[in-house]
């Protein structure tokens, strides 16, 4: 099941990078910009953990994304040490066009499922994320975001 689920993500993701490489942003730009959507004005250390990878990471993200005018980011207004990220209004043009691409790919990857099959499948998707979260501290993953 394990290898599954991981072929499924990835070729997912692949599938999604070839679609979404007109606007120039890999798959690990494209969440970090779904979740400055959803919670604009985040601080660096905070999307750091949200995406689960190290903050040097973000950072070096940040900086190539900031260079090409995808995000902003500003001082604290109560910590000058603390860097909040912003979206710029690129992203934010940009976000209905590439959420149509995810649209197409998670389309694609669902053909042949009923409806009701469907439902199934993210369902038990949630389950499976729940059970393995189940007293982690950190914030749930990604895909239970996503699939929201």
């Amino acid at each position: 099941m394990g290898f599954l689920i991981h072929d499924a993500a990835r070729l997912m993701r692949r599938t999604f990078e070839q679609r979404g490489s007109e606007y120039g942003l890999s798959a690990a730009q494209w969440r970090l910009l779904v979740r400055l959507i959803k919670e604009e004005g985040v601080a660096q250390a905070r999307l750091a953990e949200l995406l689960e990878i190290e903050p040097i990471s973000v950072s070096r993200l940040l900086d190539r994304m900031e260079e090409a005018g995808w995000v902003e980011r500003r001082q604290g207004t109560s910590d000058r040490r603390v860097r909040m990220v912003f979206p710029t209004d690129k992203t934010r043009d940009v976000f209905t066009k590439i959420k149509a691409v995810a649209g197409d790919v998670y389309e694609r990857a669902l053909t042949g499922l009923t409806p009701d099959e469907r439902q199934a499948t993210i369902h038990g998707l949630r389950v499976i994320v729940d059970n393995l979260s189940a007293g982690d501290t950190a914030e749930p993953n990604c895909l239970k975001e996503a699939m929201k």
